[in-house]
């Protein structure tokens, strides 16, 4: 409203500076001075300030008009918003009010359970009062019949030791012996019955899974094994293998890490060295030398980077292959460049990769009938030996390094816990993890599956007989059938019927616990008693 007031007064005295401006300009023009002219500027002044006047009065009017109504309408907006909060802050009120309504109906409904409560454990403690002292009326009568007992068993026990000349504590050390004895021979009895039937329905169980498995698993029996000799169509080409003086042959040996055997075999090299894929590279490279028939040293180390890199992109096939074979998807690709090294090695005679692809395929079928997951399975089955072919040398034993690469390349836990025990080095916390170790012995045990070491086996022997021999009464001990079986001859003034089935079931528990052993072994005593006479 001021400032409207302002603008109003302004343009009053504009309007006046203007008219008194036009009056002095019209003057400077004429140059005229006369009374008249004076008069009309003046009447012409009073005219436009009546006018700017009556204006500015207009003007203020409506001002205070639009004031009125502004004032108006802000105390019409005020009233509105006071009334809204007025209405919200009752509803807060009310929707409080009904809150503590309902807490306070909970307060009393708890209360009156409280009471209730409160009267029935008072009435549970009066009957528990109300036992009590029956318990103890019951108890004074037990004691009394008790000291009754004492005196009647201290008169049977005086007239028991008159008639049998033994004292209390001679007969029940004999009774102890004797009952001690019983109790034993029941509980050995026991035991084997108990044994036997649990063994009959797990091994019934466990045969029937296993035979579901590797029945439906394809295995080869052939063993391929890694090539170290290199054949050639005469000797005449040893020669130029060896080249003058022997470079040739000592640029193949420096260049491969490999010992090449020349003199020993006809129409042969030997290529002798403890890695198998160096023997590789090295017959490869041998093979490329001899088809091209340029043999110097400079030749050879070129052939030789070159084998080194084909092999290389050939072992990465084989391990991508495989695994598209197996059908495992998501691996990296440093642990398919080690399953791809496991077509070069092979333990016992069994080649690697075979194994570790006939363990997957064992693995995931065994899963599937136990109701796991197989494809975690046959994954742990693949990867469970590839602590076997890495590229550094570790302390670790296999089983724990390859753990330690399943863990680094981002395997499943299972899978780390799989492979790091299927030797028992590690606890197994999965349930694949046993299935893994199962079926690893199942694929070194078959038939034509490995070559075992003579040493081991004969000491495997001597040590099943000397297990026999140590027990009271056994004559002699023969370990038959590649020691899946052991006969124990007897003492037969020693030993009788009874206590032979004892000692079989002994030995067998101790063959258990203390021996490692594949397959099964069957313990049989024998006990013969011949009376010899001659009649002359």
């Amino acid at each position: 409203m001021d400032i409207t007031i302002i603008i109003v007064i302004s343009a009053i005295l504009f309007a006046g500076v203007a008219a008194v401006g036009s009056f002095f300009w019209g003057r400077s023009i004429t140059q005229k001075s006369n009374q008249e002219i004076e008069q009309k500027a003046e009447e012409e002044v009073k005219k436009k300030l009546a006018e700017a006047k009556t204006a500015a009065d207009k003007l203020i009017a409506e001002a205070q008009r639009n004031a009125e109504n502004t004032k108006k309408d802000k105390m019409l907006e005020a009233k509105e918003n006071f009334i809204q909060l007025k209405s919200k802050h009752e509803a807060e009120v009310a929707e409080r009010n009904k809150k503590a309504i309902e807490k306070e109906t909970q307060v009393k409904q708890l209360q009156s359970e409280v009471s209730t409560r409160t009267a029935e454990i008072s009435k549970k403690e009066k009957e528990v009062d109300s036992l009590r002292d029956n318990l103890n009326k019951q108890l004074e009568l037990v004691n009394t019949k008790k000291d009754q007992l004492e005196k009647s068993h201290e008169i049977f026990v005086s007239k028991l030791e008159q008639i049998s000349n033994l004292t209390k504590e001679d007969a029940k050390k004999e009774l102890i012996e004797n009952m001690t004895k019983e109790a034993e021979s029941e509980a050995l009895s026991l035991t084997k019955t108990l044994i036997d039937d649990a063994k009959s329905k797990a091994n019934k169980e466990a045969k029937k899974i296993i035979i579901q498995t590797i029945q439906r698993t394809a295995a080869e029996n052939a063993i391929e094994n890694t090539v170290s000799v290199f054949n050639l169509d005469s000797d005449e080409q040893k020669g130029q293998i060896i080249g003058r003086e022997g470079r040739n042959i000592r640029a193949l040996e420096s260049a491969t890490g490999c010992e090449f055997v020349v003199d020993d075999t006809p129409e042969a090299i030997i290529i002798s060295g403890y890695d198998p894929i160096r023997r590789e590279i090295a017959r490869l490279s041998l093979q490329r030398l001899v088809a091209d028939g340029r043999i110097h040293p400079a030749r050879i180390e070129e052939i030789v980077v070159k084998t080194k890199k084909q092999l290389e992109e050939h072992i990465l096939e084989i391990g991508e292959r495989t695994v598209i074979d197996m059908g495992i998807q998501g691996m990296q690709q440093e642990l398919i460049r080690y399953i791809g090294r496991m077509r070069f090695r092979s333990s016992y005679g069994q080649n690697l990769l075979q194994h570790s692809r006939e363990v997957a395929n064992l693995c995931a079928t065994m899963a599937a009938e136990l109701g796991l997951n197989p494809k975690l399975a046959k994954r742990a089955g693949l990867l469970h030996d590839i602590g076997k072919v890495p590229d550094e040398e570790s302390e670790l034993s296999h089983a724990l390094l390859g753990a330690k690469l399943c863990e680094k390349y981002g395997e499943h836990p299972a899978i780390i816990n799989a492979v790091g025990a299927h030797h028992d080095e590690m606890e197994m916390k999965y349930v694949i993890s046993p299935i893994i170790q199962a079926c690893d012995a199942i694929s070194g045990a078959r038939p034509g599956a490995r070559r075992e070491i003579m040493e081991g086996y004969l000491l495997r022997i001597k040590d099943l007989e000397a297990l026999a021999q140590n027990f009271e009464g056994v004559e002699k001990a023969y370990a038959i059938q590649a020691g899946r079986e052991l006969r124990v001859i007897v003492e037969a003034d020693k030993v009788d019927d009874k206590k032979s089935e004892e000692l079989s079931f002994a030995i067998s528990q101790k063959i258990e616990k203390e021996m490692t052993y594949p397959g099964q072994v069957k313990v049989t005593v024998i006990r013969e008693k011949r009376s010899v006479s001659v009649a002359r």
